[in-house]
C-alpha cells in the first residue's frame, strides 16, 4: 500500500538546495570581485607604463 500523509525528504530537500544554491552563489560573488580587483590592477599597471 502506498503511504499516506506528507512526502517523505521534501521540507529536508528543498532546505538543502536553498542552501546550496547559497554557497554557490557566495563563491560565485567571491570570484567575481576577484576578476574585477585583479583587472583593475592590470588597468594601473598599464595605464602607468
Amino acid at each position: 500500500m502506498a503511504k499516506t500523509g506528507s512526502n517523505k525528504n521534501t521540507k529536508n530537500k528543498s532546505k538543502h538546495s536553498k542552501l546550496m544554491g547559497r554557497k554557490k552563489n557566495k563563491i560565485r560573488e567571491k570570484g567575481q570581485a576577484h576578476k574585477e580587483r585583479l583587472n583593475a590592477l592590470k588597468e594601473q599597471i598599464k595605464n602607468k607604463e
